[in-house]
C-alpha cells in the first residue's frame, strides 16, 4: 500500500468508528445477547474494514458495516456449532480416550478449516464430496445419484480432496 494512503485510510477509519461503533455494538449486542461477544466482533468488523483498504461511501456506512458484521455473526455460529459437535464427540468417548486439551485445540483448527473449505467448495462438488466420505457412495452410485457422469464425479472429487490438502496444508504453516 502506498505510504501516503496508510494515514488516510487509518483516519476514514477512525471516523468511521467515531461515527458508528456505538450504533454497531448496540446491533450486535442484541443480535448475540452478550456485550463481550458484540465487542469483540464491532472489533474484529473495523479491523476487516482496515484491511480491506476501502471504506464505504458515507451514505453506506451503516449497512456495510451490518453486512461485514453479520459474516462475522454467521461465522461465529458456525464455529460454535463446530465446536460443540467435536466436544460432544469427546464426550462419548470413554474417559481415558479423551485426548490432550493441546490435542483438541488442534484438531479443532484442523475442522474448523475444514468446515470452512467445505463452506467455500461450490454446491455441487461439496455435494458429490459429502456423498463419498459421509454416506460411503461409489462413484458410481453418486454419477446415478446426482445425474452426472462418473468422469464429473471424479473431478470433483479431485477439486474438493485438493480443497482439504490446501485447507490443512496451509494449517500447518500458521
Amino acid at each position: 500500500m502506498h505510504a501516503v494512503a496508510e494515514p488516510a485510510l487509518q483516519q476514514q477509519v477512525r471516523v468511521l468508528y467515531g461515527e458508528h461503533h456505538g450504533w454497531l455494538h448496540a446491533w450486535l449486542r442484541r443480535r448475540l445477547g452478550c456485550a463481550d461477544h458484540a465487542a469483540d466482533l464491532a472489533h474484529d468488523t473495523y479491523l476487516r474494514v482496515l484491511v480491506s483498504g476501502r471504506t464505504p461511501p458515507p451514505g453506506q456506512a451503516r449497512p456495510h458495516l451490518m453486512q461485514i458484521a453479520k459474516g462475522l455473526v454467521i461465522d461465529r455460529h458456525r464455529r460454535q456449532l463446530v465446536e460443540q459437535a467435536y466436544l460432544d464427540a469427546i464426550a462419548a468417548q470413554p474417559a481415558a480416550l479423551a485426548p490432550s486439551p493441546e490435542v483438541r485445540a488442534i484438531a479443532l483448527q484442523a475442522l474448523l478449516r475444514i468446515d470452512a473449505m467445505l463452506d467455500a467448495l461450490a454446491p455441487a462438488v461439496r455435494e458429490v464430496f459429502l456423498l463419498s466420505q459421509f454416506d460411503g457412495l461409489t462413484y458410481a452410485e453418486i454419477a446415478v445419484r446426482q445425474g452426472i457422469a462418473p468422469a464429473t464425479v471424479r473431478k470433483y472429487m479431485l477439486k474438493a480432496l485438493q480443497a482439504c490438502f490446501l485447507a490443512l496444508d496451509g494449517g500447518a504453516d500458521g
